[in-house]
């Protein structure tokens, strides 16, 4: 059964903290968080006058009096990397739409001085967007396609894909342009006959990226660091900083997969702390050309419980 989901206004939502990444191609890392979910802490259905379509589910929602908000991801650009923010607003079952139309409008004042951008043309409206079998096949007008060059619309697509696919019920995505499907995308030639995933567009992420905690989190020890990495011999280090910039916990771990292959990491860190207060985890790899700084690095504010 297909789901069809209407046009919906563009979503002016409240930004979760834009993260300070530094050093390597494209800044070389960048915060994820958690998939989101709805009121009732299952799944979330878009719908369109019936049933179903992009669900989430897995990830945590807050409470505010009566209204229950909830938090989803849209995926930018900054350098020549895919980078992630996210977007907290009230509850709706279409969140894939939500999610769709917080893409296009592009990122806020707040991100843009953070160097935050999009490959997106300024005036591509969504026209429609459903999901059959894990493939959300989404609709866009004309103006996707226009300007820039291959990297560029490699990049645009690959910002789709990676905002649609955070959802458990998308796997794969399907682009039509103006309701007609895309075989071929744009005078660059790029093939679209077939739906892409995220494997498709894996090239396009920082070196690092970091899963959990997202930014503004509060914190205690020891506090989980997760996300996925592509850095020499798999080497992740984590710190902890206290609101005075000094190291109060430090460990070490590998990656799944590394220098050449993207791998996942997951390490508890203990940390020491007198008071609550605002802190940052850096994530970084090894400094393995002796430079003094390491290669690829994020910073993620939090705030630090004792």
């Amino acid at each position: 059964m297909k789901y069809v989901i209407g046009t919906l206004a563009v979503i002016v939502a409240a930004l979760c903290g834009v993260l300070v990444a530094s050093c390597g191609a494209g800044n070389g890392a960048e915060s994820a968080g958690p998939v989101p979910t709805g009121a009732t802490g299952g799944d979330v259905a878009e719908t369109s006058g019936d049933t179903g379509g992009v669900t989430s589910s897995g990830g945590s929602t807050t409470s505010s009096g009566s209204a229950t908000r909830v938090r989803y991801e849209v995926w930018f650009t900054r350098g020549e990397s895919l980078f992630m923010v996210k977007r907290d607003v009230a509850s709706t079952p279409r969140i894939g739409t939500a999610a769709m139309e917080s893409l296009l409008a592009g990122p806020e004042p707040r991100e843009q001085a953070a160097a935050v951008g999009s490959q997106i043309p300024a005036g591509t409206q969504l026209l429609g967007l459903s999901v059959e079998g894990g493939v959300a096949t989404v609709d866009l007008t004309s103006e996707f396609e226009s300007g820039g060059g291959s990297a560029s619309m490699n990049m645009r697509i690959a910002q789709v894909v990676y905002t649609l696919t955070q959802f458990p019920t998308v796997q794969k995505v399907r682009f039509r342009l103006d309701g007609s499907p895309v075989n071929v995308f744009s005078s660059e030639g790029i093939v679209l006959d077939h739906p892409v995933g995220r494997s498709d567009y894996s090239d396009l992420l920082p070196a690092i990226v970091v899963d959990k905690p997202v930014a503004d989190d509060r914190v205690s020890s020891p506090v989980t660091v997760s996300g996925t990495a592509n850095v020499f011999e798999a080497n992740v280090t984590v710190e902890i900083l206290d609101a005075k910039g000094t190291v109060v916990g430090k460990t070490f771990t590998t990656a799944s997969c590394g220098t050449g292959c993207r791998g996942s990491y997951s390490v508890p860190v203990t940390y020491k702390v007198a008071k609550e207060q605002p802190g940052t985890i850096v994530v970084h790899d090894d400094d393995a050309a002796g430079t003094g700084t390491p290669p690829h690095s994020v910073r993620i504010p939090v705030t630090l419980a004792p």
